[in-house]
């Protein structure tokens, strides 16, 4: 299955206008393209809701250039990043039964220490998601990024997202700087969430410290779910799920290795003195307030152990497009042991739970 379509608007615009096409003809093409993919939206739609699908806007992209070619994802070429559009998404989603996909940032994101790129960048990519929205209706809704490095610039992000934007919620990344989203140097962001009551979503990143452990093999296949890991722990010993109670955290495959490391933390962490303090229903009562994707996560082994660490109702689907098959991950739900209830609340009715206004 071809993640990339071979329709014309798949090139940059500025090549496209600059092909030697006269203006009239430039805009006819570019209206057929347009035309193409507003019909793939407005066709009969599956059921699905995807909340793990990454948006990858051409100008963002170009300005992140040099950092994304230097970070690897797997069999996905840098050239292939470059010349996404939201037609090769809309494909994929009628090809695979997807009715709404959230967008959100992937790794490295905005964030690189210079705040006034930071902040101009975070714009950028949540104007272009909005964008989309607008001109696809029902078919997306936004999880906007911000950089909670810099906490003025994201406060104000935050409001420009929720209020203006209307985004169904915020992403973050699952660590900056080295440091995970439970650090004290985080907090106004998660106070501001808290107070809006928002629906975060948390993608994983590589830290600092961990990117070359093993020089041979890429991050994803074993530091992100670390990172993953890391942020929840980080959430859970701080405080932080018990002071931002009114977050409601997605973390993405499954929530990393921790389906496999609860039981191993059960017993470490209740022997903390603060431990009745920030888990005062012990660990599985806080790990069962947090939401998880099925992206990654979806074959046997690993839904059996997400699925004894939280409830049903708190796994909702997710593809990790375009950087891994949507049809498997689609077929591996199809391998578990699920009643077609469990797998339609899986597909959807998780998901509507917290975004109501999809509904319909």
């Amino acid at each position: 299955m071809a993640l990339f379509s071979s329709c014309a608007c798949c090139v940059p615009r500025r090549q496209f206008l600059t092909g030697g096409l006269a203006t009239a003809a430039a805009a006819a093409a570019l209206g057929t393209c347009r035309a193409s993919a507003q019909a793939l939206a407005i066709k009969q739609p599956g059921q699905r809701i995807d909340v793990h699908h990454h948006f990858l806007p051409p100008q963002y992209m170009k300005e992140e250039h040099e950092r994304i070619s230097g970070f690897t994802h797997g069999a996905v070429p840098a050239s292939k990043l470059l010349s996404w559009t939201p037609s090769q998404s809309l494909e994929i989603m009628e090809q695979n039964g997807i009715a709404t996909a959230i967008a959100s940032v992937t790794t490295p994101g905005p964030w690189f220490g210079d705040v006034a790129a930071a902040r101009r960048l975070s714009r950028m990519w949540n104007d272009y998601a909005a964008e989309q929205i607008r001109t696809y209706p029902h078919r997306y809704g936004l999880f906007a990024v911000v950089t909670p490095p810099d906490t003025d610039g994201s406060l104000k992000e935050i409001e420009y997202a929720l209020d203006t934007l209307k985004a169904d919620g915020i992403g973050l990344l699952s660590s900056y700087d080295g440091k995970y989203l439970g650090d004290a140097s985080f907090a106004p962001v998660l106070a501001e969430l808290n107070r809006r009551g928002a629906l975060v979503y948390v993608h994983p990143t590589v830290a600092a410290c961990c990117a070359n452990i093993l020089p041979s093999i890429i991050p994803q296949m074993v530091e992100f779910p670390f990172d993953t890991t890391r942020t929840i722990v980080s959430l859970i010993v701080n405080g932080a799920l018990i002071k931002y109670p009114n977050i409601r955290f997605i973390f993405s495959h499954g929530g990393g290795t921790m389906p496999m490391l609860a039981g191993r933390l059960v017993d470490t962490l209740s022997h903390r003195p603060d431990a009745k303090e920030v888990m005062p229903n012990g660990l599985p009562a806080e790990l069962r307030k947090l939401y998880y994707d099925t992206a990654n996560a979806a074959t046997p082994g690993p839904m059996a152990a997400l699925r004894a660490m939280a409830p049903l109702d708190h796994i909702l689907f997710g593809t990790d497009y375009p950087f891994v098959s949507v049809a498997e991950g689609v077929n591996d739900l199809g391998e578990d042991s699920l009643s077609a209830a469990e797998r339609a609340a899986i597909d959807r009715s998780n998901a509507l739970a917290l975004l109501p206004r999809l509904q319909g």
